[in-house]
């Protein structure tokens, strides 16, 4: 007596398939998992799954099915039962048959099916609605202007590819301690005296934690000290990453004005917990926090007890001779968090970085590391620390500086030439992209002009895409890190004529 049948079989790609279907090579064969519920309709029931797997991608136009005498010993059915529901799948051009090689997965048109609408008894917390649009995966413009993009150009991927493969052989996997949340001791060795000669953070090896990026360090430092309904203050325009991530935590994100001097502290309002803030470089505006409002906020943060992140966004790349201290250099009282990340010195597609806190932060720090994701790769980091130690990432801060001043010079000298009355450009001398206002366009035309530049294989950002709250400014952003040097004239030629 057959009640309940359950098998697994596999589904590779041997003999010739037809004509008719779509060949791949595929280099391991697919397990199917068929379940029968009952000893009633095994015809039906082995039909329908099979053809719910094709239709849901399982199985793939090409793949072979597997013989019917071997499924239906692994199933521990008939072998007829297997044959008729094989005849139905290919009387339904679900697969197709050949004489000698077997049956066939064929190639299904998606709008000639109608699939079964998902489950909606499990809804997402409302806070996940703060993203309207996550980023997509858009073709590289020709001239790419676009923001958060290094030259991988100027990568050494040759020495890079020697340290990790040196950290991925077994002697160095062996030695290796996945336990520790905070990272790998020599990387946080590293990066402590990194950012303390070249920037003048004041920390040792004990203060760094290692994360995956920037966002992971936000998104630590809301879970330690943040709970849901507390305000936290952020720069209008600004960066939107942090900003939704701390929506996400279901707490009152306030937008507060920057201008010449950056964020303007008497608008921070009194309940504010947290101030997050980017001085060595306001993105996307651009220029840097003065001595005496960083004074100021770190005053005001003393004087409500709370805490500010200071993102040092695009700190290692500055080409004037004038130099701000960083937050954490000035901070007396352990108010400030120091966030970095290696996106732009390295490779975005690294996903890694860190946080320097103060020591009371330390242990609900590396908890909250270890139960969110554990560690950060320890190949990356192992690789890391070498790169740093030998001077290999000095050198190669020095080669792209050199690089980005020269395309920083020519950008700001096409703007100030050819865009004058259009485009205002914002003072800056640190990072790798300039800001320039419209003052003549709306928000609206300035949209369209970027949209119309799309068209012209120019990628470009608008403000307006940073703004929050009452603060969208008109204008757009020009981002040279991505763009050669010799195409950037062509590419704002291309932005000129689509102005005019």
């Amino acid at each position: 007596m057959l009640g309940t049948a359950a098998g697994t079989f596999e589904v590779g790609q041997v003999g010739h398939p037809p004509k008719s279907t779509q060949v791949r090579d595929y280099a391991a064969p697919v397990d199917l998992h068929i379940t029968f519920a009952s000893g009633r309709d095994l015809v039906g029931q082995l039909h329908r799954q099979i053809r719910d797997a094709v239709l849901d991608g399982r199985l793939r136009p090409g793949e072979r099915l597997p013989a019917t005498r071997d499924l239906a010993a692994r199933l521990g059915i008939s072998r007829h039962t297997v044959s008729v529901a094989y005849d139905r799948l290919a009387a339904d051009g679900f697969v197709q048959g050949r004489a000698g090689a077997g049956s066939f997965v064929t190639e299904q048109r998606s709008d000639e099916y109608e699939r079964l609408p998902s489950a909606t008894a499990l809804q997402p917390k409302l806070s996940w609605n703060v993203v309207a649009n996550l980023p997509g995966v858009d073709a590289t413009p020709r001239y790419d202007f676009r923001l958060g993009l290094p030259d991988a150009r100027l990568f050494p991927f040759k020495t890079w590819r020697r340290l990790t493969t040196e950290q991925l052989r077994a002697s160095a996997v062996g030695r290796a301690n996945p336990g520790e949340p905070t990272g790998a001791p020599p990387l946080r060795a590293a990066i402590a005296r990194h950012v303390g000669v070249s920037r003048g953070v004041s920390a040792g090896a004990e203060d760094v934690i290692i994360t995956n990026g920037c966002q992971q360090a936000v998104d630590l430092i809301a879970r330690v000290l943040l709970e849901p309904g507390d305000t936290v203050a952020v720069e209008a325009p600004g960066y939107p990453a942090p900003r939704l991530l701390l929506e996400s935590h279901n707490l009152r994100v306030v937008g507060v004005r920057v201008d010449a001097d950056g964020i303007v502290v008497d608008e921070i309002p009194d309940e504010a917990r947290l101030v997050y803030v980017t001085p060595s470089h306001q993105f996307p505006l651009g220029m840097a926090m003065t001595t005496s409002r960083r004074m100021a906020l770190l005053a005001w943060a003393d004087e409500h007890g709370a805490a500010i992140i200071e993102d040092d966004y695009d700190s290692e790349f500055r080409y004037g001779a004038g130099t701000h201290d960083p937050l954490q250099c000035l901070d007396r009282t352990g108010r400030v968090i120091y966030v970095g990340t290696f996106a732009k010195t390295m490779l975005p597609t690294l996903r890694i970085g860190f946080l320097i806190a103060p020591r009371s932060l330390h242990e609900a720090l590396r908890t909250a590391k270890f139960v969110t994701d554990w560690h950060t790769s320890l190949p990356i980091q192992g690789a890391l620390a070498e790169f740093i130690s030998t001077g290999t990432f000095a050198r190669h801060i020095r080669v792209m500086r050199r690089e980005y001043r020269a395309r920083h010079q020519l950008v700001l000298e096409v703007l100030r030439r050819d865009f004058a009355g259009l485009l205002a450009p914002v003072d800056s001398e640190v990072g790798l992209h300039v800001a320039a206002a419209a003052p003549r366009h709306t928000v609206e035309e300035v949209g369209a002009i970027v949209d119309a530049a799309g068209i012209q294989d120019v990628g470009i950002y608008t403000l307006a895409g940073f703004g929050f709250g009452d603060h969208v400014p008109a204008g757009v952003a020009v981002g040279y890190g991505a763009i050669a040097l010799a195409d950037i004239e062509e590419g704002l030629r291309r932005l000129r004529a689509v102005i005019s």
